[in-house]
């Protein structure tokens, strides 16, 4: 049996992907991704840029010595670069020049001549540590093809152990990313690597198609961080490698969506909902016939199982969510409901969906409570059916309610200290019922934001009967008011 093709992963997070706006990594946290990325199975880590200060040498060097993974420090194709990286200890060091006529002209101010021998010498450095030397022609995209082999063919000559394409600018497409690797392909006998950049959402694609030419190996990072608009990114590249080609890596991918949930807090860069693989939303459902059949079969509409990236499957409860979604949310849960209380729940959670509401796990719970701890609906000898209130700085609070009490329309209209307990005065009134006291109020925010629901417990008395009840809405005042009226068809039904 012929053996799987298998891709080297050089991960960049650390050095290309802190250079993201706004990112500025202490050694420490550095050195926890490191860990985290050695962990992953990571064939490279490129741990940053050793000559640009004293404290990144540090982290380097630490890195270099504490994680058991192939370190690579960056240098420009200068002496004192490269110097830097062998004091830092690092296993292999990649260095880089320019070879585009922009970069040439307005970076560089050299000529080809110039850039070819410069390349030449600093792999020839390298190698002279007795180290292995990654050689990167940067803005190879936009190189002309003759200088670009040229220079390539010459690092290889001195020793290069692989030669990384970069689109630093992320200008190309997949077919012409594909035709000009296989073109360095059949120039060039060492392993190939390949650095895309996402400018114009293509870096993954692109870096698909470098390995479809014959990459060796291709350079990411965790969550597709990076300057500008970021890199191909190792969820993505590692997954459609593994899935949709068949090809392997050394990557545990059950510690993708863990490694990809650490960079984005140590970082600060959240990951969009959307985003493939390790987004909230990538294996998240809440459409009634979505649901329905990723219940029965999982691949009905998912392209993998989320357990195979260490993430879960979420079923998101909205206003498309339907009654079989609650259900198995609910059994997850631990909720045993009857058909009737599941329709009320799932009504509920409905309405709220339609209003904007995104229900969360503890909103559900509060919910299936609220509606389990009611009278069932036959039972009920109130209902409410109407209620406004007149709220005014000036003024107490004005509550009118219209309830239907054993069948029969019941009005009333009644001020309180607060619009809760003008609403609850309201409803006693209508009802008739004067020796109803409520003895206790509670409000809980099931979750946090100003959307959050509205958790009202209440204890309520006639007599020597006493019981407690529930009412849950996103507005306080009509949670109260579920809660009493929850609490007055309990109450009556004993009394």
């Amino acid at each position: 049996m012929t053996a799987k093709r298998r891709i080297k992963i050089f991960d960049t997070t650390l050095r290309d992907g802190e250079q993201t706006p706004g990112v500025a990594l202490t050694a420490e946290k550095k050195l926890e991704i490191a860990h985290a990325l050695s962990d992953l199975g990571v064939d490279i880590i490129e741990a940053g840029f050793p000559i640009n200060s004293e404290i990144e040498f540090l982290a380097v060097k630490r890195i270099s010595k504490e994680v058991d993974t192939t370190v690579c420090g960056l240098a420009r194709a200068l002496k004192p670069d490269i110097d830097r990286c062998v004091e830092a200890d690092v296993q292999l060091v990649h260095t880089f020049i320019s070879t585009s006529p922009q970069h040439l002209k307005y970076q560089m101010g050299k000529s080809e001549d110039e850039i070819y021998k410069i390349a030449v010498e600093a792999v020839e450095y390298v190698v002279d540590h007795g180290l292995p030397c990654l050689f990167s022609p940067m803005d190879a995209t936009r190189s002309e093809l003759n200088f670009l082999i040229k220079v390539c063919k010459g690092v290889e000559e001195a020793g290069a152990s692989i030669i990384n394409i970069p689109d630093t600018v992320g200008v190309m497409i997949p077919s012409s990313m594909r035709e000009l690797m296989k073109k360095i392909r059949e120039e060039i006998k060492i392993d190939l690597d390949v650095h895309c950049h996402n400018d114009f959402g293509m870096a993954v694609a692109n870096t698909l198609a470098a390995v479809e030419a014959g990459c060796n190996q291709v350079q990411v990072t965790v969550n597709g961080i990076g300057e500008r608009a970021g890199n191909a990114d190792l969820e993505q590249v590692v997954m459609a490698l593994k899935i949709l080609y068949g090809i392997e890596t050394n990557i545990n991918t059950e510690k993708i969506y863990p490694t990809s949930k650490l960079v984005e807090r140590l970082t600060g860069i959240r990951i969009m909902p959307n985003f493939p693989i390790v987004g909230d939303n990538a294996f998240a459902h809440e459409s009634g016939i979505h649901v329905h059949a990723v219940l029965k079969k999982a691949e009905t509409f998912e392209p993998i199982k989320p357990e195979m990236v260490g993430a879960r499957r979420r079923l998101v409860l909205g206003k498309h969510v339907g009654v079989h979604g609650i259900d198995a949310k609910l059994k997850e849960l631990g909720i045993e409901v009857n058909p009737e209380q599941l329709k009320e729940i799932t009504t509920k959670v409905k309405d709220l969906g339609g209003k904007g509401k995104r229900v969360v796990e503890e909103d559900l719970v509060a919910i299936a409570e609220d509606v389990i701890g009611m009278v069932p609906k036959e039972e009920r000898k109130v209902e409410l059916v109407d209620l406004v209130l007149n709220s005014r700085l000036s003024k107490k609070p004005i509550a009118s309610v219209i309830l239907r009490v054993d069948g029969k329309e019941k009005k009333a209209t009644e001020e309180g200290v607060g619009p809760v307990d003008a609403a609850l005065n309201a409803i006693r009134s209508a009802i008739g019922e004067e020796k109803i006291s409520l003895e206790e109020y509670h409000l809980d925010a099931i979750t946090g934001g100003s959307d959050a629901l509205a958790d009202v417990t209440i204890r309520v008395s006639k007599g020597e009967n006493v019981i407690l009840a529930r009412g849950v809405h996103e507005d306080v005042v009509m949670a109260s008011v579920i809660a009493f009226i929850n609490g007055l068809n309990r109450i009556l039904k004993i009394a």
